[in-house]
């Protein structure tokens, strides 16, 4: 009897493996722009869902690129290749050029208020990793003392067009931002409860309202769907309040007088 050449399933390597970013002890930033200001994200670990302190949310924005002759796959490679464009003013992310599974990037956020105050809110500096991407969709998961504790998944797909009769025309891609998660510790909750969680709606209504704009697409309106998938919070986690980048980056601006001060004196 000859020996089967075939590996045993458990030995065969995902399809998509390559797609995945590799276990990582620490997050590590490469070199970055000089105008970033890097804080909160060199060492520290992933925060998923789970290790989050508020109640869990699902929330998914959706648009239609109604009219626009694009495929998913243009979308989400240019999506990739001009990923900040989209984001309103005053909000800059730091990552070398593209999307690729393993990137660390550094972001540098409005802060509370910022998306209704002319000048923008506190700046939060923070990160994001890349832990997955593909040619319909990429995937980001927060570090620990962003806002959220989470993952962000960023697609595109046909979806039949409701509106239109003709077979040609019955197919239209959209454009959409997935969003499972939770705040990151008790004072970012406090803070969502008051009512800054809107303006996490308000980042990415006019992320995709913007994307859409660059492929013609005007007046088209973002869905938004809001789950509940935890009402309860976590108090084991509270603790995550150490890492809190909202605190530590406004530590760090008030003590910009001392740090020039020092400068001086070398």
């Amino acid at each position: 009897m000859s020996e089967s050449t075939n590996q045993p399933a458990a030995q065969l390597p995902s399809r998509d493996a390559a797609n995945w970013a590799k276990p990582v002890d620490g997050l590590r930033v490469g070199d970055i722009s000089p105008e970033a200001t890097n804080l909160n994200v060199e060492g520290k670990q992933l925060s998923g869902p789970l290790a989050g302190f508020g109640q869990m949310w699902q929330k998914t924005y959706r648009i239609r690129l109604s009219g626009a002759d694009v495929t998913p796959e243009q979308v989400i490679k240019l999506w990739k290749e001009n990923f900040a464009t989209f984001w309103p003013k005053g909000n800059r992310f730091f990552g070398g050029v593209g999307i690729e599974p393993g990137q660390v990037a550094v972001l540098n956020l409005a802060g509370p208020g910022g998306m209704n105050a002319p000048g923008g809110g506190p700046l939060i500096s923070t990160g994001i990793m890349v832990i997955y991407a593909d040619d319909e969709s990429f995937s980001f998961m927060t570090p620990q003392g962003h806002m959220f504790a989470g993952m962000i998944t960023f697609s595109a797909e046909r979806e039949t067009n409701p509106d239109s009769e003709a077979e040609q025309t019955a197919l239209t891609t959209c454009a959409q931002v997935q969003a499972l998660v939770r705040a990151s510790d008790p004072l970012y909750e406090i803070g969502f409860r008051l009512g800054l969680l809107k303006e996490e709606d308000i980042f990415w209504k006019y992320t995709l309202t913007a994307l859409a704009d660059f492929f013609g697409v005007h007046g088209e309106e973002p869905d938004l769907k809001i789950v509940l998938v935890d009402p309860k919070v976590q108090w084991a986690q509270a603790k995550n309040v150490w890492h809190n980048s909202a605190v530590r980056t406004g530590l760090y601006t008030l003590a910009a007088p001392v740090r020039w001060i020092r400068r001086q004196m070398n």
